[in-house]
Formats: structure tokens, C-alpha cells, sequence
């Protein structure tokens, strides 16, 4: 006999979802933050010195640890990470920060 109703494992599951949710939202400001001092000290930087050679070789050791979602899946999203990390930095560029 299940000790939860389906509702109440729904509920406690979405409750862990929610917790890893900020532990990634947390990583991925840590990650603009380095990728940004990054950004600052290349000759090109921002979206000018993006390495695409860098990122599919990221993208590769990702995949190693997250199966499930796979090489493409995993390009997809640190696209949008990266993308996003770089036009943050640049917007603080531009604002002199």
C-alpha cells in the first residue's frame, strides 16, 4: 500500500523541483558573475570572443554527466546560459560596472 496519494507525491516532488530550481538559479548567477571577469580580461570579448570550439568541448563533458539529456539538449541550454551571461556582462560593460 502507497503511504502518499498521488496528489501529495505530486506536491512533495514539486517541492524538491523548487528547491534544485534556486540551488540552479544560484549557480547560474555565480556563473555570469566569473564568465563576466572573464569577458573582461579577453583581448575580444562578449559576444565578439565567443569560442564555439570551447563551448561544443563544454558541452560534450555535460553529456557525460547528464545522459538523459544528451549533447543536443544540453547545447541548446548552455546556448541560452551563455547568451544570457554574455549580454548581462555587457549591459554592466556599458553601464561602467
Amino acid at each position: 500500500m502507497h503511504d502518499q496519494t498521488p496528489t501529495s507525491e505530486i506536491a512533495r516532488l514539486r517541492e524538491h523541483i523548487d528547491a534544485m530550481d534556486a540551488r540552479l538559479a544560484e549557480l547560474l548567477e555565480q556563473r555570469a558573475l566569473v564568465a563576466a571577469r572573464v569577458q573582461r580580461l579577453k583581448p575580444v570579448g562578449y559576444f565578439a570572443g565567443r569560442d564555439m570550439d570551447r563551448e561544443r568541448r563544454l558541452v560534450e563533458r555535460m553529456a557525460e554527466h547528464a545522459p538523459r539529456l544528451g549533447a543536443d539538449r544540453l547545447a541548446a541550454i548552455m546556448d541560452s546560459v551563455i547568451t544570457a551571461g554574455l549580454a548581462a556582462a555587457e549591459e554592466e560593460a556599458a553601464r561602467g560596472r
